[in-house]
């Protein structure tokens, strides 16, 4: 305080609090963001008991940058690209589980025609072993045929061990990836008939191309790429930016006061500008550095979608040959059961060694082993489609179609 003797200090106290809320509205075809505020101040002179508000019912304001560059148009670009993409990538996964799911399956089947095959084959080489004692004794089958048998006895065995273990296993993670308990014992039905199903190429590329989230990757990274660009050059220029606001205020000493007859007394505007003199090369370097990141993503881009068409193109003609596949496992699985039969008649009779009996046992194994494997590889190709065109082939739709049903419910 200031008198005639001179100056002097004095300590003062003050509670101050504030309050305020804010509305944006952010501007796509100019950039510029609107915003709305409403606040209220109050002082408290903690010596006087003093109490001062300051109050403004309401504030509108405009902010502008003269740049050139539109970040709210950008996104509006952008974002619903990665929209649409997150959509398609969860309908992508669903048919991963598909996948997951189809290979789970498979290995229970697997395991439960390995275990059947390791018991028939046991049981079998325990009668053929009891057969081959006898004709031992008699002398009609040689000591090397004899523990040929009794060989094939052990590892007959020694396989229904193992595929014992190997059932356990496919169970277990077939409960672990149903969540199921493992007091659940599920019976896999092997499917004997598979939809008569050919896959048009062209057709299939262009749901491909129209529905994969890849492409709409591809799309996005050619934005983003170009959007840098466009972000550089504004960034490493003139900058500049305006910002204007009107609102009314009003102080007084009670708070009902505060918001009694405002006074249109908060006009403000504000222009902000700058300019590089000297950069020693850094605003061109960063322009070209843009340009041929640019030209990277757009050469990147372009030979992945080269790739992605031929992969695909792969993938629908290598679908196509699985329906003759499986047809050609089945015949082959029947032809090895009769084969089997017939030796095994011969042999009962005495018009076949071991060797050829063991060698027909084989071949019914894996041709079993080969028709499972060959229903396994049909499925898992055909899941394989569907998540590569996101189209559902057997009822002629997308699979958007579902997702769309889903988000509206």
């Amino acid at each position: 305080i200031s008198e005639e003797e001179g100056d002097r200090f004095i300590s003062r106290s003050y509670f101050t609090s504030d309050a305020a809320l804010s509305v944006r509205q952010n501007v796509t075809m100019t950039g510029g963001v609107f915003d709305v505020t409403t606040s209220l101040s109050r002082i408290q002179n903690m010596d006087t008991e003093a109490v001062n508000y300051a109050s403004y019912p309401v504030s509108i304001g405009f902010t502008q940058s003269l740049n050139g560059y539109n970040r709210f148009r950008w996104e509006a670009r952008i974002q619903p690209l990665k929209f649409e993409q997150a959509k398609l990538e969860y309908l992508q996964s669903l048919e991963t589980l598909s996948i997951q799911a189809t290979n789970h399956f498979f290995n229970v089947a697997t395991a439960e025609i390995n275990m059947t095959i390791a018991r028939t084959n046991y049981a079998n080489a325990d009668t053929l072993y009891r057969i081959g004692s006898g004709r031992f004794e008699i002398g009609t089958v040689t000591q090397d045929e004899l523990l040929d048998l009794e060989l094939g006895l052990l590892n007959a065995r020694l396989a229904v061990s193992r595929a014992e273990i190997d059932l356990k296993q496919a169970h277990a993670s077939l409960n672990s990836f149903l969540v199921l308990g493992d007091d659940v014992r599920i019976n896999c039905i092997v499917p004997t008939e598979i939809p008569k199903l050919s896959i048009d190429v062209e057709k299939a590329l262009t749901m491909a191309i129209e529905n994969n989230p890849q492409i709409l990757g591809y799309q996005r990274q050619l934005l983003e790429a170009e959007q840098n660009v466009a972000r550089t050059r504004s960034e490493s220029g003139l900058n500049a930016n305006i910002r204007a606001n009107l609102g009314l205020n009003r102080t007084a000493d009670d708070l009902a006061l505060a918001y009694q007859s405002p006074f249109l007394e908060q006009q403000q505007i504000r222009v902000g500008v700058s300019i590089p003199i000297v950069d020693w090369g850094q605003r061109r370097g960063r322009i070209q550095m843009a340009r041929s990141n640019q030209d990277v993503a757009e050469a990147t881009v372009k030979q992945s979608v080269l790739d992605f068409e031929q992969d695909a193109i792969i993938s629908f003609l290598d679908f196509n040959l699985q329906e003759d596949q499986v047809a050609i496992a089945a015949k082959a699985d029947t032809i090895a059961q009769m084969g089997y039969r017939v030796t095994m008649q011969r042999f009962m009779i005495d018009k076949v060694d071991v060797i050829r009996l063991n060698s027909a046992r084989n071949s019914l194994d894996a041709a079993r082993r080969n028709y499972i494997s060959a229903l396994r590889r049909y499925w898992v190709s055909y899941y394989g489609i569907r998540q590569i065109t996101l189209y559902d082939f057997l009822s002629d739709r997308p699979l958007m179609e579902n997702l769309d049903e889903l988000l509206q419910r």
